[in-house]
C-alpha cells in the first residue's frame, strides 16, 4: 500500500467522528438550501412576476406615473422594487422605473434607477446605458453622456442597439467639439451597420464632422 494511501486511511480512522459530523452538516445545509429555493425563492419570484403585469401594461400605454406608483389594486414598479428585492422581476422593475422617469422628464431619478438595473441580456443592458446617456444629455452633462453611449456600443454588438449607441456617441462628441472622435463613431456605423436606420443619413454627419475638424 502506498504511503499516501496509508496515511489517508489512518487519518480517516482517527477522525471518523469529526468527518461524520462534517458530512451530516453538509447534507443539512444542502437540504436547507434546496428547501429555501423551492419553498421561498421560487414562489417569491412567481409573485413578483405576477405583480409586474399591471405595471407593464400601464407602461405600454404611456401611463408612466401609474406604472411607477400603482393604484389601489395593483403595485407599480417602485413598490415591486421595495417589496420583492433580490428577484429578477424587481431588477427589471428598476429598468422600467428608469424608463418611466425619463419619459416624465425626471432625469435624475431616471439615471438613479437605470444605474441600479443589473441587466444581463443583449438588449436591455446597452439600452439602459444609452438611456442614462439620454438623461445626461438633457441635463447638459454631455461628456458623461458620451461615455455611456460608448460603453453601450462596446457591450454586445447587435443591429438593434449598437449602431444607435455609436451614432449617439458621435453626436455627443460633435456637440463637445471633439470632431475626430465623432467621425470615428460615425464611420463605424458607415462601415459596419448598413442595415441600420442610422446608416441612411450617416454620410451627412460624416461630412459635418470632417468639415469641423
Amino acid at each position: 500500500m502506498g504511503t499516501f494511501i496509508g496515511r489517508s486511511e489512518e487519518f480517516i480512522q482517527q477522525n471518523r467522528k469529526s468527518l461524520t459530523i462534517a458530512v451530516v452538516a453538509i447534507v443539512v445545509v444542502a437540504v436547507a438550501v434546496f428547501g429555501a429555493i423551492k419553498w421561498y425563492f421560487q414562489p417569491r419570484e412567481t409573485r413578483a412576476a405576477e405583480a409586474m403585469f399591471a405595471a407593464e401594461q400601464w407602461f405600454a400605454v404611456g401611463d408612466y406615473d401609474k406604472a411607477l406608483n400603482g393604484d389601489e389594486a395593483y403595485d407599480g414598479f417602485l413598490a415591486i422594487i421595495d417589496g420583492f428585492g433580490g428577484t429578477d422581476a424587481a431588477n427589471l422593475a428598476k429598468y422600467y422605473a428608469g424608463c418611466s422617469y425619463l419619459r416624465l422628464e425626471n432625469y435624475e431619478e431616471a439615471i438613479h434607477w437605470l444605474k441600479k438595473y443589473n441587466g444581463k441580456d443583449t438588449f436591455t443592458r446597452p439600452l439602459a446605458e444609452m438611456l442614462i446617456g439620454d438623461a445626461q444629455m438633457e441635463l447638459d452633462e454631455t461628456a458623461d453622456a458620451a461615455k455611456h453611449y460608448v460603453k453601450a456600443a462596446q457591450m454586445e454588438a447587435n443591429i438593434v442597439t449598437t449602431p444607435t449607441a455609436l451614432f449617439k456617441a458621435g453626436m455627443a462628441y460633435l456637440k463637445l467639439g471633439e470632431n475626430g472622435k465623432a467621425l470615428n463613431y460615425f464611420n463605424q456605423v458607415k462601415l459596419n451597420y448598413p442595415e441600420s436606420s442610422e446608416w441612411r443619413d450617416i454620410d451627412r454627419y460624416i461630412a459635418i464632422a470632417e468639415a469641423a475638424k
